[in-house]
């Protein structure tokens, strides 16, 4: 039942994607309610696959690969529908759901099925971190997502060539100022995840840092966004600047992320064993 209820996760996703571009790019007024609403079902469904793996486990963790993307995609879809009721950036989900339909599908040709978490990785520490770290990560990528809009919706007003696509796009204004909001969550949720899993692994090893690949890209990334927002703070970065910023950090993490679970890196993140 977990792979029938994360397919059809996707298959919403996909539908929902296809919504959102008929809305924004052929003015098809129908789809406007339509992309969002499937984008919430598609959450609700893809919630009910990661339910039925966390009952087969026992514990919400991520073990393997397709598990850490399907949670990862899970998260940013919910990630989304929290801002759209806060800003109602219906059009952000024009990129949310592509991404989500993206790391969904991922996660269908890469299931394997629920695998018990190995004895000694367990730990009340394990889902508290893991559920922090791919929180921050969705927040980011739900930064990403805006930044994309931003790019989309200055591009437009400097080609005077976006006609009725501009009257459904945010201003830049809000664009921004979501941006940054992001980008506010997402940093503590980092460093959160960074603390949590520090701990964790001294409840185990008794090493709350070990070296380890994917310990260091953590790092590297809780530099990086520490830099923007204080780019953001204290110089003015805004605007453009600050959307491929951004964007240049989502990137990162996402090969950071990659490179730790399909290169053979040995550890605890390495390889699959924990995502």
């Amino acid at each position: 039942m977990e792979l029938a209820f994360l397919q059809l996760a996707a298959t919403a996703y996909l539908v929902s994607a296809l919504a959102f571009g008929a809305h924004v790019l052929w003015s098809v007024e129908r789809a406007a309610s339509a992309g969002p609403l499937l984008l919430g079902l598609g959450f609700l469904v893809h919630g009910l696959s990661i339910a039925w793996r966390t009952v087969d486990s026992g514990l919400v963790t991520v073990v393997g690969f397709a598990e850490g993307l399907s949670f990862f995609a899970w998260l940013v879809a919910g990630a989304w529908l929290v801002a759209q009721r806060r800003y109602s950036l219906s059009v952000i989900g024009a990129v949310v759901s592509p991404l989500a339909f993206a790391l969904t599908l991922a996660a269908v040709i890469l299931f394997t099925g629920a695998r018990a978490v190995p004895a000694e990785l367990m730990g009340p520490w394990l889902p508290v971190h893991v559920s922090l770290a791919f929180l921050g990560n969705a927040v980011f990528a739900l930064a990403f997502a805006v930044s994309v809009i931003y790019l989309v919706q200055e591009n437009a007003l400097k080609s005077h060539r976006a006609g009725s696509v501009l009257n459904r796009l945010p201003s830049l204004e809000q664009l921004d100022r979501v941006n940054f909001t992001c980008l506010a969550w997402g940093f503590p949720l980092l460093t959160l995840g960074i603390m949590t899993g520090g701990l964790w692994a001294s409840a185990y090893s008794g090493q709350f840092w070990s070296g380890e690949p994917r310990e260091i890209f953590s790092i590297v990334l809780w530099v990086l966004y520490a830099g923007l927002l204080q780019l953001r703070f204290t110089r003015g970065l805004r605007g453009r600047r600050a959307s491929l910023a951004t964007m240049l950090g989502f990137a990162i993490l996402v090969l950071a992320y990659l490179a730790v679970n399909v290169l053979p890196v040995a550890g605890r993140h390495g390889g699959g064993v924990l995502s």
